[in-house]
């Protein structure tokens, strides 16, 4: 549901009127009118608390018709997403600078090419492979 139609229904059961609820979320009925008409697109996470609180909703609620991730939403989208990478390799990876990192991947990433060029039967680097590889190890 979009932001405004939830924030205009939830203002409804309470008995608000659009000033009433504007004084209790610290906003102007104006930017109230244009939230409620869809007239802006990325309320601030401030707005979206404020108005939570004055109408006594979890503030996720109005963060999601918006459109925002948030926790509660990321662990439907994850529920059931199982890592399976080695740990001790995470652990290793994480130690390592930023700079070691992107450069063993670009290793990584170019022995996967070459094994999938072997198995195509194409098993010769491009110039631009070799460049890149060269570009790295400088």
């Amino acid at each position: 549901m979009e932001l405004g139609k939830r924030i205009r229904e939830l203002r409804a059961e309470i008995g608000f009127t659009q000033g009433e609820l504007a004084g209790q979320a610290c906003v102007s009925q104006g930017y109230l009118s244009q939230l409620e008409n869809g007239d802006v697109r990325n309320p601030s996470a401030a707005v979206i608390l404020r108005l939570a609180q004055a109408v006594h909703v979890d503030a996720d609620e109005l963060f999601e018709a918006a459109g925002y991730p948030t926790v509660r939403t990321l662990k439907r989208v994850y529920e059931g997403y199982e890592a399976n990478v080695d740990p001790d390799l995470l652990r290793f990876l994480g130690r390592l600078p930023r700079n070691r990192q992107r450069r063993l991947l670009l290793l990584l990433e170019g022995m996967e090419n070459l094994v999938e060029e072997t198995r195509r039967g194409g098993g010769e680097r491009t110039a631009d492979q070799d460049a890149r590889l060269s570009s790295e190890r400088g």
